[in-house]
């Protein structure tokens, strides 16, 4: 869990120097990052979504992701959790939008999976050190430009790549090169979602598609075993 732990305190560094900077940060300049904060993030997601092997695979995960996703209302509990946030913190504020936001993308990238599988296998943290300075870079930007709900977003980067860790040691026999691929590629499209959210394109329900992720991994096993 240590590799985890030191990227929730990376967020949650990387957020108070964010609102620093926030206060001497005009509307228009703000407007600005977080257009090129959507911009990277498109990039970052279509690199990450070209790694995938079996179009497919991707394609049905997101549908039975999604179907799945919706019956949960994954999307639904984050916003709920963030206007309960919102509400204790400050009503008139976007902290809810803030927090769903960041928690996804610190949550959806193969990093997050992969070095929370390393983390529990093998007690190596390096891969989570990495995403750690990663996202409290982002952080800093995002809550310079989305507010103090990204500090929040700790907490299910926390829960979320600790019960990874513990689940390592059942995961590890699935995680071949195809399926880590093919998991890839489906976070990628995701976070294609998450930047057309940021550039005010298209609000898409990005958190009733996670699961998307742990059935690519599903797909990609049976197909391996049955052909």
């Amino acid at each position: 869990m240590t590799g985890t732990l030191v990227n929730a305190a990376a967020i949650i560094t990387g957020s108070f120097l964010g609102l620093l900077f926030k206060k001497g940060l005009p509307e228009r300049l703000r407007q600005t990052l977080m257009y090129a904060i959507g911009l990277g993030v498109l990039l970052i997601g279509g690199k990450m979504a070209l790694q995938a092997q079996n179009i497919l695979i991707v394609l049905t995960s997101l549908v039975l992701g999604g179907i799945l996703g919706e019956l949960i209302n994954i999307e639904g509990y984050l916003e709920k959790f963030g206007l309960y946030i919102q509400s204790r913190v400050d009503e008139n504020s976007s902290i809810a939008k803030a927090f769903v936001t960041s928690s996804l993308l610190y949550c959806v990238g193969s990093m997050a999976v992969m070095g929370a599988l390393e983390s529990g296998l093998t007690g190596n943290h390096s891969t989570l050190y990495a995403k750690s300075i990663l996202d409290g870079v982002t952080s800093v930007i995002f809550a310079s430009t989305l507010g103090i709900g990204v500090v929040f977003a700790a907490l299910p980067v926390l829960l979320y790549q600790g019960a990874i860790t513990l689940a390592a040691s059942l995961l590890q026999p699935l995680l071949t090169p195809e399926a880590v691929a093919e998991m890839t590629g489906t976070g990628g499209l995701l976070i294609i979602g998450i930047g057309l959210s940021l550039l005010e394109i298209k609000k898409l329900k990005i958190g009733n598609l996670l699961p998307g992720i742990l059935i690519a991994l599903i797909l990609t096993t049976a197909v391996a075993r049955f052909s």
